[in-house]
This record gives C-alpha cells, structure tokens and sequence, in this order.
C-alpha cells in the first residue's frame, strides 16, 4: 500500500490526502513530527534528503517528494488534469503560483502563528508577509470573479492546491471576508465527492 509520510496539520500533506480521497486510491499514514525534527533523521532523511514532508512511498524504496509533484502524478488520465495542452499549463501555472507567490506568505504566517504558537516571536516577519499574501488572495479573487475554478471551469489539482492553505488562511491572520468569489470558491471545493476536511 502506498505510504504517506506527513505531519496531519500541513496545509501540503492535506492536499495528498485529499486527492487520493477523492480518487478512491487508499493510501497508509505515518505521521513525521516536524516540531520534534523526526524530518531531519538519518532515517527520514535517507528516504527525503530535502528532510520534508509530505514524502509519498509509492512501493518498497521508491519515493516522491513535493507535495505538487505528487498531485501531478496521481491527477494524470483523471477529471483532476485536463487533456487540453493549454488548459493542463493553466493548471501549473497556478500550482507554480502557489508555490512561490502564495505559500511562503500565507502558509508560513500560519504555521508561526497557529502550530509553533510563536506570533510575537515573528511579529516583525509576520508584518511584512500581510501585504504580500493579500497580493496573492487579490490575484485569486480576480480570476474567481470570471471563473468558477482555476484553470478553466472543472475542479482540478490546481483547486486543491491553492484550497489547502487559503480555506484556512484566517489561521495566518489573514481575512477573507473582503474576498467574496474565494470564499464562494471554498463553499463549491467543499462540495466537492469525496471531500475531507484538514483535519480528517
């Protein structure tokens, strides 16, 4: 059986969760403790040199890493990854953005404030991440205002990546009320077949 290797709360193991949910794929969970550095173990890290999780065991010895990466592999020939060329670039486009303009303000802000507990250790960083991820939600409002999902008008990996970390962005100090077409997006991912909450 497939395992996951992953701390439950992640924002990045959730969105494997997910996706092997929703796809009927069963899959083993073995939770890592990042708090505690289980990541950064000579064991852990002879399966993961990055030292991170989400790490999927796809059978004895063989390992992918990165939480997109693994969404990309199981989502191919489902309903989760268009067959239009350009509409599977729509898709990475905004897994791309995720990544690099979303995650590191929004999920980073929320792991310092709601699972270290540290908010006035990170006061100062915290400060300057607030512009930057509502940057990022601005640009999500925008294309949620003419579409229904990201990457076209179907639910797809790209959703449940941007979903993981943005339905509880409230946990990183940021407020969605003055975002209504990502609040009535998270409503439509929710009610998704199949859906599990994060903390499922």
């Amino acid at each position: 059986m497939i395992k996951l290797y992953e701390y439950p709360s992640s924002g990045n193991c959730y969105k494997i969760r997910l996706l092997l949910t929703q796809l009927e794929i069963p899959f083993e969970r073995i939770t890592v403790d990042i708090l505690k550095k289980e990541s950064r173990t000579p064991e852990f890290l002879s399966k993961n040199p990055n030292g991170r999780v989400p790490l999927l065991e796809l059978e004895p010895g063989k390992f992918l890493p990165e939480s997109n990466a693994v969404l990309y592999y199981f989502s191919q020939d489902t309903d989760f990854f268009p067959t239009d060329k350009f509409e599977q670039a729509q898709v990475m486009q905004w897994m791309f953005f995720e990544q690099y303009s979303h995650e590191p303000y929004i999920a980073t802000s929320r792991y310092w404030i709601s699972i270290v507990g540290k908010p006035e250790e990170y006061k100062q960083a915290l400060e300057q991440k607030q512009p930057l991820g509502y940057a990022a939600l601005g640009v999500m409002e925008n294309q949620l205002k003419d579409h229904p999902f990201f990457g076209g008008d179907h639910y797809t990996i790209a959703d449940i990546c941007l979903f993981a970390y943005t339905h509880v962005a409230h946990e990183g100090g940021f407020d969605l009320t003055h975002f209504p077409a990502i609040s009535a997006w998270i409503n439509r991912v929710k009610e998704q077949p199949n859906y599990i909450s994060i903390t499922e």
